[in-house]
């Protein structure tokens, strides 16, 4: 739960989180212009969210694109009127 709660504790993780709730799967070039933020501290965000199963990935040819988790999209859904 403290590992779950520390990458919520973040605006530019629940930024990532609501972005990729809105488009439903993005690149991490994407999600960087998105939230003006660089490309290197982006990785490092949807690491986080990946580690406590909020965020996932798949490869596309050279892309790597993120969507939300089952255990995140379920977790948006509940908690959206608060955020």
């Amino acid at each position: 739960m403290e590992k779950i709660y520390k990458a919520l504790a973040n605006r530019r993780r629940l930024a990532i989180i609501l972005y990729l709730h809105k488009i439903k799967k993005a690149t991490v070039a994407d999600i960087s212009e998105h939230i003006d933020l660089s490309f290197t501290a982006t990785s490092k965000h949807l690491q986080i969210l990946k580690n406590v199963d909020f965020a996932r990935s798949n490869q596309t040819g050279l892309e790597q694109h993120y969507y939300l988790s089952d255990f995140g999209s379920k977790f948006i859904k509940n908690f959206m009127p608060i955020i």
